[in-house]
């Protein structure tokens, strides 16, 4: 990652085109799978430039832990975002339901916005300032509701997070940062699109959303420890490298890539870029001579009888912090209960040292983040 230090603060926010992408490093989709871990990014960073040079791109990939120990803390605002994206949809009027499919379709007429809508559906990727651009003008120039916008990103995104996704169009929105708004105007979008796109007719006021007071943070519940004895791995696309764990199994099943569950209609790219890493790591887990069973839902049926194959009656799987996946593995863990299978959960010492600080605002975890690497035994 050689554009990790002063080259990347100061060119982070250009957005040139998707032709133009050497100022970033394009690994979200893989970090979010956990097919290379934050940890090993920051090990190599820290390596090359270390920790004053490299201190915004370090930031950043906290930013996506921040998000998830966050809504770690908060579960609540996950359910009430899936809740919230039903009603809306419910409860759109005519006119609005023609708005949506535009502005999923990219023919509103706005310049950028369209091509940003476009250029998701056909790439599964936009630059992070191009989805600040386009969550505002979603929000505060189309008027539609926000869960209806982090729900096109969710589908279609190669590189969806439920917390990054959900949390981050909340802030847009005046949610997350409680009365703090992001309005996009013409005269920015210019600027780092490099004149590219100049929209007309954008909204000049964001007035915040409301909803009612947040219940307080939970705390992290300790991470259960891995079982001594053998046991099945499954592996889900919450996290595709469970080397990490360091022990052996005595079979695997890797599950996903079929069934959404709450997503619903999954966009093209993101289907087959979420297909082939689960298959990516069903094959790396074969070449460790390991019995594998790929399946393409998370369901008890098959995971019971990889166990009796494998003559175990514990199910180890890296944990899935709140989202889809994390939803369906506490069904399977009530499901496997009732056929005698317990499932454990360990985290990874990566969240372990950085989540706790992750309760109120990104500064509290930004102040921690030389605590935290050293906790995970990174030397800076």
């Amino acid at each position: 990652m050689p554009r990790a230090g002063w080259r990347y603060a100061s060119h982070r926010n250009a957005d040139p085109g998707p032709e133009r992408r050497g100022d970033t490093s394009l690994l979200s989709p893989y970090v979010r799978r956990r097919m290379v871990s934050e940890r090993e990014i920051v090990e190599t960073v820290l390596a090359s430039e270390g920790l004053k040079r490299a201190d915004k791109f370090i930031q950043e990939v906290c930013w996506r832990t921040y998000w998830k120990g966050w809504l770690e803390a908060r579960p609540e605002v996950w359910s009430s975002f899936l809740s919230g994206r039903d009603v809306a949809r419910d409860a759109l009027s005519a006119g609005a339901a023609d708005t949506l499919a535009q502005a999923e379709a990219g023919s509103t007429g706005i310049e950028g916005f369209d091509d940003w809508a476009r250029e998701l559906v056909e790439t599964g990727w936009l630059h992070n300032h191009a989805r600040m651009w386009f969550s505002s003008i979603w929000i505060f120039t189309l008027r539609l509701p926000w869960q209806l916008g982090a729900d096109f990103f969710l589908r279609h995104l190669v590189d969806a997070d439920p917390a990054s996704n959900t949390l981050s169009w909340r802030w847009t929105a005046g949610l997350q940062t409680k009365g703090k708004t992001y309005l996009a105007t013409s005269q920015n979008i210019a600027r780092y699109t490099e004149g590219r796109f100049e929209p007309k007719g954008l909204a000049t006021r964001a007035e915040p959303l409301e909803e009612p007071p947040l219940a307080p943070a939970r705390g992290l519940r300790p991470s259960p420890d891995l079982p001594e004895g053998p046991a099945l791995l499954l592996v889900t696309d919450e996290d595709l490298s469970p080397d990490w764990m360091g022990r052996p199994f005595a079979g695997a099943i890797v599950a996903g890539g079929g069934d959404v569950g709450q997503l619903g209609s999954r966009g093209d790219v993101a289907a087959r870029f979420a297909t082939g890493a689960l298959d990516d790591a069903a094959a790396r887990l074969r070449e460790g001579d390991l019995d594998v069973t790929r399946v393409d839902e998370i369901a008890a049926a098959p995971i019971i009888a990889a166990a009796a194959r494998a003559g175990v009656d514990v199910v180890v799987t890296p944990y899935a912090p709140v989202g889809l996946t994390a939803s369906m593995l506490d069904t399977l863990e009530t499901d496997l209960a009732d056929a005698g299978l317990a499932l454990v959960r360990p985290r990874r010492s990566w969240d372990d040292a950085f989540w706790p600080h992750a309760t109120r605002g990104y500064s509290q975890l930004r102040n921690a983040i030389p605590q935290s690497l050293a906790a995970v035994g990174l030397a800076h």
